[in-house]
């Protein structure tokens, strides 16, 4: 099994301006000690599970080309875009720039957006359900006809592409792989199989049954479920002196047990990092070897 860091707070004590060079630190520390991955939420404003919408929050794809200059090795994605927020033609071009520039790192993390609120107060779009998945079907499309170079005019019900020419083409082959966020059960797991490389759930007692919901999908759409990459959220959070970290091994060892590939998680006060010297002598290692 392998970890994914997902910053998801950038309020810190040193305030602002010390945010890039400590978030540099951080996105250096992590990939040295082994991270597969790291991701940022895409949102504009703070959601209410972590703090206040006042607090610092960064734009993800300006975040992530920050991360892609001060890593070498790990994935770059976010946990995930919400469709709305980007036309679909500019949310392929951005992660085919994120893709070359990385040297083929780039996720594509998706999803149907659910802050009402924030997208509101930006004036940004935010149709009913219905429309927003109907939205992210038709996205799945485009990024995966602009990923592989097909030119040809797409012709949806709320996108119309003349042209969707992607030039460089992304590095990734086949294409950067494509992760889609919820664990929706009539809608994004059916998505998933039709569209998807990879899901993310969140973690509870629910997990073994998305899976079973994922399984069947796959089975309905004619799609080999074990090609899913199936990554999961765990909570990270080592404790005052790292006396959690048996549990955070149990953790990763029941998961990888059910089938999960990756567990994304966030660190408290991820500034301090002396945790992922922790992670890279104890947790990492647990975890590959699972």
């Amino acid at each position: 099994m392998r970890l994914g860091l997902h910053i998801s707070n950038f309020t810190w004590p040193e305030g602002p301006a010390r945010l890039a060079p400590v978030l540099a630190d951080i996105a250096s520390a992590a990939d040295e000690a082994g991270f597969e991955r790291i991701s940022v939420m895409d949102h504009l404003w703070q959601i209410q599970a972590i703090g206040p919408a006042e607090w610092d929050m960064l734009e993800a794809y300006t975040t992530l080309g920050f991360l892609a200059a001060h890593t070498k090795r790990a994935k770059l994605l976010t946990l995930v875009t919400g469709v709305v927020y980007r036309e679909p033609g500019l949310l392929a071009k951005a992660v085919t720039t994120l893709d070359v520039l990385s040297g083929g790192r780039a996720i594509l993390g998706l999803g149907a957006a659910w802050n009402e609120e924030e997208s509101r107060g930006l004036g940004l779009l935010f149709p009913p359900t219905k429309e927003r998945f109907e939205r992210l079907e038709e996205a799945l499309k485009i990024c995966r006809q602009m990923f592989h170079g097909d030119e040809t005019p797409f012709e949806g019900t709320h996108y119309r592409l003349g042209r969707p020419l992607n030039a460089p083409r992304p590095l990734s082959r086949p294409h950067p792989p494509i992760l889609i966020g919820g664990g929706g059960e009539k809608k994004t797991l059916r998505l998933v199989a039709q569209y998807a490389d990879a899901c993310n759930l969140f973690g509870g007692p629910q997990l073994q049954h998305k899976l079973d919901v994922l399984k069947q999908h796959c089975e309905d759409v004619g799609r080999d479920y074990d090609e899913i990459q199936k990554t999961v959220v765990v909570n990270f959070d080592l404790g005052e002196k790292g006396e959690n970290v048996g549990d955070i091994i149990a953790t990763l060892r029941r998961l990888a047990a059910m089938g999960f590939e990756v567990g994304h998680g966030s660190l408290r006060n991820a500034w301090d990092t002396k945790q992922f010297e922790i992670f890279a002598n104890e947790i990492v290692p647990a975890a590959e070897a699972l």
